[in-house]
């Protein structure tokens, strides 16, 4: 009965034996099959973040960023100075080496080469291997910061509160630009650690690594660019107040001086209502304005130059170098501002009075219009000279005033004379009556010329007071002279300045009528007299007697 149950026993042990190899076997499957799948799972993920990589990769790629750029450069710095330290080394090995083979000797020779080209590369990336972002955390450079004294430099202020301003928002957007890649930066640390946890054999440790330092980097000068910004922003906003509020003295001083320079023109303005009521000579109240204009102006520039010139000695420092540029650049304006002093203060000629100027060979008359500070106007008139050299007339003749000193200018109505000498030439034959043709010509122009002479008369006698007059005869004179054709009769009269051509025409006509009545006064002109001969036969050479009969 033992022994049944001993078998019993026996028996059962191995059959539960056998269940437990059965179950054993079937875990181990299950744990393969578990392991697999989570391999799988694994895998998936790691592509995943790859993928996601891949993108954020692709986005800094296409934003193709400055401060990507600059770190690239920093890298590559980096990796030129490691690569030439190692060929220092090298060349140091080789160059010690007493015997070397010809290998080596060609490798001494190629790295040297190689040293040489990468100690280029690196004075060129000197900045680089310090500091990877020193150009773009270095905020834009403010230079010195004019002082605004006058109008003129209002606008040199505004133009610069504009300039840095734009060169700030310049600096802001670089530094919204690194916000932007540093948040990618962040993503790509994130999803690193993420397969860093899946990744068991450390493949992605290396790059981790690396990307770890690089955002590290890039937010230490992100942290350096918003300490700068906030400096740079606080010096911005010291540097507009200082400039609007320069501004805004330069406008309220500009308002002052406008309303004094308004009362001025108000008072210059009734100062030539004051001469244009009391002053009727057309003359006096010409140069009456004249002068009001030129002490207005005079009296407006210095207004300006005491506002805006604090010290004294910088206008006589100032008017000394403008009167030296002037003298030496700008001689004829300098010298026709002489002229129209000389003009004025000597009053050699005045707005008005008929002037003829001789101009490169060129004669030109007309009545003066206006006398600037650099030059006269003048209106030509129809007269003799353009009559029998000019044959125009009409036109405006500018004359600058430095002419009274190089050109020969004629007054004709200086001071109170108003007229001049003129003459009418007429020749008669030599078997004419010539005296009583002298008697004619001058009863005739003594008619014509008579209100002209007594109007002489008294002006001469008023110029005695200004000038040494010697022969004050003003009655007509005549003259005759021989000539080759005849006897010329000069007449010679005085008549108006303005209007010689007019009293010219009428005397001649009288002359002529006046000869022409006469029966022994013939008026010449130029003839010939031709004196025909009845040529005599002539015995032609070696004739015998019977030719000739």
């Amino acid at each position: 009965m033992r022994r049944v149950v001993f078998y019993l026993l026996v028996a059962s042990s191995l059959l539960f034996s056998a269940n437990l190899k059965n179950d054993k076997n079937i875990d181990e499957q299950e744990l393969q099959k578990i392991k697999l799948a989570q391999e799988d799972i694994r895998r998936e993920k790691i592509a995943k973040y790859n993928s996601e990589l891949k993108e954020i990769e692709d986005k800094i790629a296409k934003k193709d960023s400055v401060w990507m750029k600059s770190y690239s450069s920093y890298l590559t710095s980096l990796d030129v100075r490691e690569s030439l330290e190692k060929i220092l080394e090298r060349i140091n090995y080789l160059q010690k080496k007493k015997s070397k083979t010809l290998s080596e000797t060609d490798e001494l020779s190629a790295l040297i080469a190689r040293e040489k080209i990468l100690t280029s590369q690196i004075e060129k990336l000197k900045k680089k291997d310090s500091s990877p972002f020193s150009d773009l955390l270095t905020p834009p450079n403010i230079d010195e910061v004019p002082t605004i004294d006058n109008p003129f430099d209002v606008f040199t202020g505004i133009s610069l509160i504009k300039t840095l301003d734009r060169d700030f928002n310049y600096y802001i957007l670089k530094r919204d630009e690194l916000k932007e890649l540093i948040a990618l930066l962040r993503s790509e640390v994130r999803i690193y650690s993420e397969i860093m946890s899946l990744d068991d054999e450390n493949i992605y440790a290396d790059k981790a690594e690396l990307k770890i330092k690089q955002l590290e980097r890039f937010e230490s000068a992100l942290d350096t660019m918003k300490v700068t910004a906030d400096v740079y922003q606080k010096r911005l906003d010291i540097i507009e107040v200082k400039i609007n509020k320069e501004v805004e003295e330069q406008a309220f001083k500009l308002a002052k001086i406008g309303v004094v320079i308004l009362i001025v023109f108000i008072f210059f303005f009734l100062l030539k209502l004051f001469a244009k009521k009391y002053i009727t000579d057309n003359e006096r109240f010409y140069m009456a304005n004249k002068i009001i204009t030129f002490g207005n102006f005079t009296l407006i520039v210095l207004i300006l130059f005491f506002n805006y010139i604090e010290n004294v000695s910088y206008l006589v420092t100032i008017l000394g170098f403008a009167s030296a540029g002037i003298a030496i650049a700008m001689k004829d304006w300098f010298m026709s501002i002489l002229g129209w002093l000389v003009i004025v203060i000597g009053g050699s000629i005045h707005v008005g009075d008929r002037i003829r100027v001789d101009m490169d060979g060129m004669m030109y008359v007309g009545d003066v219009m206006d006398i600037s500070l650099l030059r006269m106007t003048i209106l030509e008139d129809i007269t003799l000279t353009s009559a029998e050299y000019n044959r125009r007339a009409g036109r405006i003749i500018f004359i600058p005033n430095n002419y009274v000193f190089t050109r020969m200018i004629a007054n004709y109505t200086h001071s109170t004379l108003k007229t001049v000498w003129d003459g009418v030439k007429i020749t008669i034959t030599f078997d004419s009556n010539h005296k009583k043709a002298m008697h004619l010509a001058k009863e005739i122009t003594k008619k014509f010329s008579k209100g002209y002479t007594d109007i002489t008369r008294k002006q001469l006698n008023k110029l005695r007071n200004q000038y040494s007059l010697k022969n004050t005869n003003v009655e007509p004179r005549i003259f005759s002279f021989i000539e080759s054709n005849g006897i010329a009769i000069d007449a010679w009269y005085l008549t108006n300045a303005y209007a010689t051509l007019t009293l010219r025409s009428v005397i001649s006509t009288e002359i002529i009528d006046a000869f022409m009545a006469e029966d022994d006064i013939t008026i010449a002109y130029p003839t010939q007299m031709l004196h025909l001969e009845k040529p005599a036969k002539r015995t032609p050479p070696f004739a015998t007697d019977e030719e000739i009969v």
